[in-house]
């Protein structure tokens, strides 16, 4: 404690500032989450409606092909919750999305592919909490 004392004339009071700092970041990211989630939710309710248009007749071609992506996106998040059952989780879906991303299968979502980008927009306004 004393060699961190010597660094910082208030090194409570930088404790105090790096802990709020990692709970304001994790809300952000948590909300960015939510975002996704409700996204995907309403692609997911889409696709239902096209699908059951297409029972009757009622939907055309590039309807049904987006109705048939997001089907793709919706196995894509079943697969990844497959591995969130497994131990060590927070490990391996990491591991698997940046495997996924060296061999150039996209593992993720399409929803969730633009949430790096969704981040940085929101840190922009927040420079402070970068650091």
């Amino acid at each position: 404690m004393k060699v961190y004392a010597h660094v910082h004339k208030a090194p409570i009071r930088v404790f105090r500032i790096s802990k709020r700092r990692f709970w304001l970041r994790l809300k952000r990211d948590l909300l960015l989450l939510k975002e996704a989630l409700a996204q995907e939710k309403l692609e997911t309710k889409e696709m239902l409606v096209t699908y059951k248009r297409y029972t009757k007749k009622q939907a055309n071609r590039e309807e049904l092909k987006e109705a048939n992506k997001q089907f793709g996106d919706l196995l894509k998040g079943l697969g990844l919750g497959m591995f969130a059952i497994l131990p060590f989780a927070p490990l391996t879906i990491p591991l698997i999305v940046k495997l996924g991303k060296i061999v150039g299968v996209d593992v993720l979502p399409s929803s969730f592919n633009n949430m790096g980008e969704k981040r940085q927009r929101k840190t922009a306004r927040y420079p402070d909490d970068e650091k």
